[in-house]
């Protein structure tokens, strides 16, 4: 299950390359994507989600492209993006809302409401099914978004700082999920977090200037930032040397 960037070029209007014959292949299960503000994660996360069409080059999933229409539309069905904000549908039930991504992305309305049953339990949110959106906290927006994703049975979901503004227990229960659905669906979590890493995520990818700084196991992210000392592959990192690695990839003071 690889998603590839093959020779990507992107800009916002009229402004210089963000991207520019840009590759990456990914074919973790669960990687973390790292990177400062402006690095281009959001813009990388909206490439691979088919929101955002490159000047050049081609995104594809397990060999999968989505440059015409009937191609994005199968891409799509694979592919689910959860951005940084999501938006409630005015007038709908958190039920209603979840069925309703399922219905947009070809499911039968029958289909896509009993589908949504199950994908309001698998997040925790049984017990707010009937109530309506606009009410729900920001965490629990974010985890009726991953239902919406996990009703239409999505093969990759796409996450963009997730746990931005949340508290730490709301981190804590959303950290839980990912850690869930890491053994089931293949996910790519975009975040200025650096904690858990080596429990949660396989892979590592750091994005600086629009480009890879880095790429590797959790492990041996974590060994950048330990001063040489020795590693266990597979171990935890050394309290600290995840954010020791990060600033030293991308050229930021601890």
């Amino acid at each position: 299950m690889t998603l590839e960037f093959h020779r990507i070029d992107f800009r916002y209007a009229r402004n210089a390359n963000l991207f520019t014959a840009f590759e990456l292949r990914i074919d973790s299960p669960a990687t973390v994507l790292l990177g400062p503000n402006g690095a281009g994660k959001s813009t990388l996360m909206a490439l691979a989600a088919s929101q955002l069409t490159p000047r050049r080059g081609a995104v594809s999933w397990r060999g999968r492209g989505c440059a015409g229409r009937g191609d994005r539309t199968a891409y799509r069905r694979a592919v689910a993006w959860l951005p940084q904000q999501v938006t409630p549908v005015p007038g709908l039930s958190v039920r209603e809302q979840v069925a309703y991504t399922g219905w947009l992305k070809g499911m039968s309305r029958a289909a896509a409401w009993q589908a949504s049953a199950t994908a309001l339990a698998r997040v925790r949110l049984t017990e707010l099914a009937d109530r309506r959106s606009h009410q729900l906290s920001g965490g629990q927006l974010r985890r009726m978004g991953i239902a919406g994703c996990l009703t239409h049975h999505s093969e990759l979901i796409l996450m963009d700082e997730p746990t931005a503004g949340l508290d730490p227990a709301q981190r804590g229960v959303f950290r839980t999920l990912i850690e869930e659905l890491a053994g089931e669906v293949s996910l790519i979590v975009s975040t200025h977090q650096t904690e858990d890493l080596a429990e949660i995520y396989r892979q590592v990818v750091v994005l600086d200037r629009g480009a890879v700084r880095f790429q590797g196991g959790a492990a041996e992210f974590h060994a950048l930032g330990t001063a040489g000392a020795p590693r266990t592959p597979g171990a935890p990192g050394a309290p600290g040397s995840a954010e020791a690695a990060y600033a030293r990839l991308v050229e930021r003071e601890v």
